[in-house]
């Protein structure tokens, strides 16, 4: 498999080379230039065929008249040329409408030159960037405040920003997106997570923003600059350091780049994707913290915990999968392998439109027919692999992922009682493992419904297709990701089997509700569900 991935890697290296003739200058210029009615109506059209193309449960959410119609009621309402921006506005919300949060458009940003984005990155961190979002009432507070201001109080209120009211972005912007289903639980936690992306969009790039907030009973105003690294500079000194000080340091410093790697370190945010701790001086609490699937070693991370809670005789295991967008189907299917009793089957074949959708589904208009020929050529034999894995059963096409067969569970799995702490950030792989721990009674779940559905989601292969006339870029899965246990309440997450929701006073006085009930729940102060 070396051959290929390095096969691919020269694929990628090309591909840049060959699109790189675009200029920024001309990229950006197209930003603000207005497309005729015909051609938009023909980006309507490109975009639904490749969905009834490509998509393979399109009309889970949504029939296909209902779908069909918005679509055609859309075209109805073009009737003067305008800018790719105000067209994304009309076409996200159609889009949004077939209710599967891993299908979204994304509007055009201005890109920058290398010398622009040198200089951006030496002023700093945008305002809006600085802060952490959380609504409550729909109501817009700071949860988080990362800015060198530290007059800023979590808690506080924001009542406008640049004399713009939050709930105005936020109404607008709940239209260009959407969760899996019918729960509401994602679209509160999207937005916020959005929020500063789509103020620039509507407002524009600028260095300072003006605040208005509200904390308690009292109202200021404070404006916020791009932050520098504020940080204490450390000078350097020369000291010299005895050779079992240079060793000693040296090995410090490998044990830390280990720990980076194994446990997935995010240098933007300064933290670790994959953590364990304990709670109680005798091990018997341990709480693994999951931010994502995406980053990190994770064979190692899972072995190395796991052993450890075996060595430890850990009695009871807290996964908090709150705000894990999701990631690496592999990783779920290895991190259940450690949390069942049994021999297991994690997915269902993935369900794909056609025997070749997922090899040209990566394919639009506007690749270049030198890319197909080389992706082609270099990639044959991985394609064909591919190819054999799709199977015709009762007039739908399967693909057999690795994840669908027959697993075990793993030798030193935990037997002691776990867990499990979601809420409507917890998406996509969060939710398929979240399905499989529900449907098999393996967890007690606490927190809000998840924002992933319970009954899976379509990704895998998630190509991004960009509107010929626009510009504009749709993402969608190819594959049906189902997973073994589902339910009859189709439409919606998992639903936890305590509801604990945290209000702005939880984020104040920094309370976690949802741990601290699980906490309570183990010294036995009320009873389980």
């Amino acid at each position: 498999m070396n051959h290929i991935f390095k096969n691919q890697c020269l694929l990628i290296v090309l591909i840049v080379l060959l699109s790189s003739c675009a200029s920024v200058k001309k990229y950006n210029n197209q930003i603000n230039t207005l497309k005729s009615e015909e051609q938009l109506k023909a980006d309507v059209d490109y975009i639904h065929q490749k969905l009834q193309k490509l998509h393979p449960r399109l009309y889970w959410y949504i029939r296909k008249k209902d779908l069909d119609y918005k679509f055609d009621s859309l075209k109805a309402t073009i009737t003067d040329p305008m800018t790719s921006n105000d067209f994304f506005f009309k076409l996200s919300p159609v889009i949004s409408s077939v209710k599967q949060g891993h299908l979204r458009m994304s509007p055009l940003t201005k890109k920058l030159s290398k010398k622009e984005n040198r200089a951006l990155n030496r002023k700093g961190v945008a305002p809006l960037l600085q802060f952490s979002y959380e609504i409550f009432d729909n109501k817009l507070y700071i949860v988080k405040n990362s800015s060198s201001d530290t007059t800023i109080k979590v808690g506080s209120e924001i009542i406008s920003m640049n004399s713009i009211e939050p709930q105005e972005i936020i109404s607008k912007l709940k239209n260009t997106f959407t969760s899996d289903g019918y729960n509401q639980t994602f679209i509160n936690r999207g937005s916020c997570w959005m929020l500063p992306n789509f103020f620039y969009l509507l407002s524009g790039e600028m260095d300072s923003v003006k605040f208005e907030l509200r904390y308690c009973d009292s109202l200021t105003n404070v404006t916020l600059v791009r932050g520098k690294n504020n940080g204490a500079k450390v000078v350097s000194q020369s000291i010299k350091k005895t050779s079992l000080e240079k060793k000693q340091a040296k090995n410090k410093a490998k044990v830390e780049a280990r720990k980076k790697k194994r446990n997935g370190y995010n240098s933007q945010t300064k933290t670790y994707s994959k953590n364990l701790n304990f709670t109680s001086s005798d091990n018997s609490i341990a709480i693994m913290k999951l931010n994502d699937f995406s980053r990190g070693d994770y064979k190692k991370f899972y072995r190395n915990s796991f052993k450890k809670l075996d060595s430890l005789k850990t009695k009871t295991l807290i996964i908090d999968l709150r705000d894990n967008p999701g990631g690496r189907l592999k990783e779920i299917n290895n991190l259940y392998s450690y949390l069942t009793d049994s021999s297991f089957y994690f997915v269902e074949k993935m369900e794909v439109t056609t025997r070749t959708s997922l090899i040209l589904g990566n394919y639009t208009s506007s690749t270049p027919l030198i890319i197909k020929a080389l992706n082609f050529t270099i990639g044959l034999p991985f394609l064909a692999s591919r190819l054999a894995k799709v199977k015709k059963v009762d007039n739908k096409f399967y693909y057999n992922l690795p994840e669908s067969k027959l697993k075990h569970r793993n030798p030193i799995n935990f037997k002691g009682k776990v867990y499990v702490l979601i809420n409507g950030g917890s998406f996509s792989a969060s939710s398929i493992i979240s399905s499989n721990l529900k449907g098999s009674k393996r967890a007690v779940f606490v927190g809000e419904e998840t924002g992933g559905a319970y009954n899976g989601c379509i990704a895998g292969t998630m190509p991004v297709f960009t509107l010929p006339q626009s510009k504009l870029r749709v993402r969608f899965g190819l594959g049906a990701i189902i997973p073994f246990h589902k339910t009859d309440m189709n439409g919606r997450g998992i639903l936890p089997d305590v509801e604990i929701k945290p209000t702005i006073d939880d984020r104040i006085k920094g309370i976690d509700p949802e741990l601290n009930w699980v906490l309570d729940d183990i010294k036995g102060l009320h009873i389980s569900k």
